[in-house]
């Protein structure tokens, strides 16, 4: 009977060698930014395939917000779209690949440039009506729509557009990137500031900040007054490194740029793939 447990317990250690998978089945723990959800779908699914073992449970609940779930613990990373400030003690922040905020119209609205400061008054509440603005092709009410403070894009529009102003109490505010989309697609009233990947998105129309478009050419060198990077943040005291070991995988393989490339953002750090031509022989 004991030789038959032993023989028993030898064909399982044998399995479990040969199934990495069910050996180290693990699942991440991230939140944080919910412009950056659409890339992170896509690179969570082709990471696992890479990786059977590993599998994610992402909360979109904004960049600021998902920073605090790592400083408390709840979360193993976030992903943000703002650089690191004084207040993400305990944090590290590394780049994963470079996005551009995009201000977005109503596709009923011809409006086609802004300066950053004419964005700066709407969201303000110093410019309140498309008259003000003739290239829009209307007059009504501008119904500015924007972020609340539990997103890093809140964060980065606030410095760099708003030069660290209060967003007007004019400002509709909402809790997720697909939200603010959303609202602009509803309203032809509307203009409001979302990720480069909310461009597929009808019914909406992209207008340029100080004469350069919200493209990824203009995002790759910087251009477009509104660049920026998306960035993997995890705790500085004992990162899990199977977190790290994603981070890698997302910044510098070829598979990684081309999900990012398809889905709408900009490679920062991805190696490109080199196609090779066949000669043939005559």
């Amino acid at each position: 009977m004991q030789s038959k447990r032993i023989g028993l317990a030898a064909v399982l250690s044998a399995f479990l060698l040969l199934s990495p998978a069910a050996a180290s089945a693990k699942t991440l723990i991230g939140s944080g930014s919910s412009v950056a959800q659409p890339y992170l779908q896509s690179l969570f699914a082709a990471y696992h395939r890479v990786r059977p073992g590993i599998s994610f449970l992402y909360t979109a609940d904004g960049g600021n917000a998902g920073v605090k779930d790592v400083q408390s613990g709840r979360s193993q990373f976030a992903v943000n779209t703002r650089p690191p400030l004084p207040s993400d003690a305990g944090t590290t922040y590394v780049k994963l690949w470079l996005d551009g905020l995009c201000i977005y119209v109503n596709s009923q609205n011809k409006l086609s440039n802004l300066s950053i400061g004419e964005l700066a008054g709407i969201f303000t509440g110093v410019s309140t009506s498309w008259s003000q603005f003739p290239g829009s092709g209307l007059s009504t009410t501008i119904d500015a729509v924007g972020r609340d403070s539990t997103a890093g894009t809140f964060s980065f529009f606030t410095a760099a557009v708003l030069n660290g102003q209060t967003q007007g109490s004019n400002v509709n505010t909402q809790a997720s990137d697909g939200l603010v989309a959303n609202a602009i697609k509803h309203d032809p009233n509307s203009i409001g500031y979302a990720g480069l990947a909310r461009a597929k998105d009808p019914g909406l129309k992209k207008v340029n900040v100080n004469g350069v478009a919200c493209a990824p050419a203009f995002v790759k060198t910087l251009k477009y007054p509104l660049s920026r990077f998306v960035w993997m943040v995890f705790p500085t005291a004992s990162p899990d490194l199977d977190v790290q070991k994603f981070t890698d995988w997302a910044r510098t393989s070829v598979q990684a740029g081309e999900i990012i490339t398809k889905v709408g953002a900009v490679p920062a750090f991805n190696k490109t793939a080199h196609k090779h031509k066949k000669h043939k022989k005559h």
